[in-house]
């Protein structure tokens, strides 16, 4: 179905920067992230949504669609994130080609950048579809300005369609989705909703129930800075400790070598002197035990190091989040509602491969709220090449209306 309020809904979403900022030491991160959920709470509240309100604890604009049904149906969610990843989000020109030929290079504004499906072959599945790109200096913001847009979108839409029966529906639209912190945050209780879903997928047909357990470590390494001239026997060089330590791990787990479920140890940051050194590392596994193992490795390798050195390397490691898969397998009816949605919409081809990665749902699912993940329609996200497709923007909206009729059937 084709929605007319949601691409220009889309295109205003987009030109508001909402980055987030991991080095910030507020929440959320940054008030221009709060500045464009008032643009979306104003918005719901003009709609006619009930209950429309911010919560500063979770930094959360949450919302609700009443039920316009005389049984009980349990409270169903939706969520999608407001702010945008590392990249330029200044001055966002979204770009409109309309009926892709799915041959051509797409150049980005006046830049010297492209999308070429040579180079992004998704591009070629979109054929007579609508792209939406930026001009090459920044991103788009599709993800999640794609969920956004939607979520307000299907609102409108059931407070627009009283035939269209369904029970009581809570929206969340959540900060800090991009550095991490944004769940932890989430007050679930407020929500009040028994279980979710994300909408921050990729193309038509992704449903994301599985995803990497995740840690992170650090590693301040304390060299002895002599004079060259007399550093035999004497001088620790913490940039080559630093270097002994990552040639320590397994060459070939590292995200440029491995794929599907394969997980790995992926060193993010490496600076420093001979004096000292500071290295920053991701360790993702799909099985809980093999993270377990990954960071065990890594205590033994700094052990190791550090009887050879005389403890010169601190080691500060913390779990990010686990595969949900682990906790959802316990409400497979979610994700079955969520498939008969798909197909009932004319999505026969359900790509369920878990996300090499995390959502907000990862956390939430662990808080008490079972969130799988929805397709949002981004693609390329994080980045200059990031681009949506308009048709499936509108498929994701269609998934919701037929999940929330389902939902609503199922508990008659």
């Amino acid at each position: 179905m084709e929605y007319p309020t949601l691409l220009p809904r889309f295109l205003k979403y987009v030109k508001i920067n909402s980055r987030s900022d991991e080095h910030a030491d507020r929440f959320p991160s940054t008030q221009r992230e709060v500045d464009y959920q008032m643009v979306i709470m104003k918005e719901l509240e003009e709609l006619g949504l009930s209950d429309v309100h911010y919560n500063e604890k979770a930094g959360t604009v949450i919302a609700t669609i009443p039920s316009n049904v005389d049984w009980d149906v349990p409270v169903m969610g939706f969520l999608a994130h407001c702010d945008t990843a590392d990249f330029n989000s200044e001055n966002v020109k979204p770009q409109i080609t309309e009926n892709y030929d799915g041959e051509s290079k797409i150049q980005l504004g006046d830049s010297e950048f492209y999308l070429d499906p040579a180079v992004f072959p998704n591009l070629k599945k979109y054929k007579g579809q609508t792209i939406i790109s930026a001009s090459g200096d920044t991103l788009l913001g599709g993800d999640d300005k794609c969920g956004d847009a939607e979520l307000v979108t299907f609102a409108e839409y059931l407070l627009a369609h009283p035939e269209i029966k369904h029970g009581e529906i809570r929206l969340g639209f959540t900060p800090d989705e991009e550095i991490g912190t944004g769940a932890q945050h989430f007050d679930v209780e407020d929500f009040n909703a028994a279980f979710a879903f994300t909408v921050d997928g990729e193309g038509p047909g992704k449903l994301d129930w599985g995803t990497f357990s995740a840690a992170q470590f650090e590693l301040d390494i304390q060299g002895v800075n002599v004079h060259p001239a007399v550093a035999k026997g004497q001088m620790i060089n913490a940039i080559q400790v630093g270097i002994d330590f990552q040639n320590s791990l397994p060459q070939d787990e590292v995200p440029e070598k491995t794929e599907g479920e394969e997980g790995f140890y992926h060193l993010m940051d490496f600076s420093g002197t001979v004096d000292n050194a500071h290295l920053s590392y991701i360790i993702r596994d799909f099985k809980r035990d093999g993270l377990e193992a990954r960071k065990n490795l890594v205590k033994e390798k700094v052990a190791e190091l550090n009887a050879k050195y005389g403890d010169r390397i601190k080691l500060k490691m913390w779990d990010q989040y686990y595969n949900m898969a682990d906790e959802l397998a316990k409400h497979m009816e979610i994700i079955d509602l969520a498939r008969d949605a798909y197909r009932a919409c004319g999505l026969t081809e359900i790509n369920e491969e878990p996300v090499r990665g995390g959502t907000d749902g990862s956390q939430l699912t662990y808080m008490g709220l079972p969130c799988p993940n929805l397709f949002a329609g981004e693609e390329n996200m994080h980045g200059r090449y990031e681009y949506t497709v308009l048709e499936s923007m509108w498929k994701a909206v269609d998934v919701m209306i037929k999940m929330a009729e389902l939902q609503a059937e199922r508990n008659k």
